[in-house]
């Protein structure tokens, strides 16, 4: 083989780095859509959890996975994807309902259908389903920050004390006692309100 073919045949080729970089790609883009496949409805009702709109807890599950995708290279890294995943997206709906705060929060009508039970019931069930759920997530509403934290991360999410506790970047014992909190004041809000009828 002459000198100009070697140096042809060497333009012709792919170079490993290049190849290597590739798959490493690929699998991070499987990596990804793996984990959008598994946790999205989690980072959902954790998102709507917060914020009680459909579309804004969307919105927080979409910047989330943008934020993973930034920093896809860190993956490897992540021991408990699922806890990782639910502190980023407790952080975005956080900052957002610490921006929207002077924006009044009104009830997704269509997002409580959604989540409401339909089969079986009639009209006069679901609405008294409505109010009871809606009821419910007012007396959530009504509790210290910190206690409500804890207790949707809890109820809702059904995380474990070390799993939130690594949410909120808080001791464990911390978060046994906020949420021994939490659910006495639920429990007083409801007697309550319970009361007044």
């Amino acid at each position: 083989m002459s000198t100009s073919q070697a140096i042809y045949a060497g333009w012709m080729e792919i170079p490993t780095s290049a190849v290597n970089e590739e798959a490493r790609g690929r699998a991070e883009d499987a990596a990804i859509s793996a984990l959008v496949d598994q946790y999205a409805g989690a980072l959902y009702r954790v998102a709507y959890s917060v914020l009680r709109n459909s579309t804004d807890a969307e919105d927080a599950v979409q910047e989330a996975f943008l934020r993973v995708l930034r920093h896809r290279d860190t993956l490897d890294e992540v021991r408990d994807h699922r806890v990782w995943l639910i502190r980023i997206v407790w952080n975005i709906v956080l900052d957002r309902k610490r921006r929207a705060k002077t924006r009044p929060e009104t009830d997704d009508v269509s997002e409580l259908a959604r989540v409401l039970p339909s089969k079986g019931l009639s009209a006069e069930e679901l609405a008294a389903a409505a109010e009871h759920h809606a009821h419910v997530l007012g007396c959530v509403e009504q509790l210290p920050a910190k206690e409500r934290e804890v207790l949707l991360l809890s109820a809702f999410e059904e995380l474990t004390s070390v799993e939130i506790a690594a949410v909120l970047d808080i001791t464990e014992s911390s978060v046994r006692s906020r949420l021994f909190r939490a659910r006495n004041l639920m429990a007083e809000l409801l007697d309550h309100n319970r009361s007044l009828r």
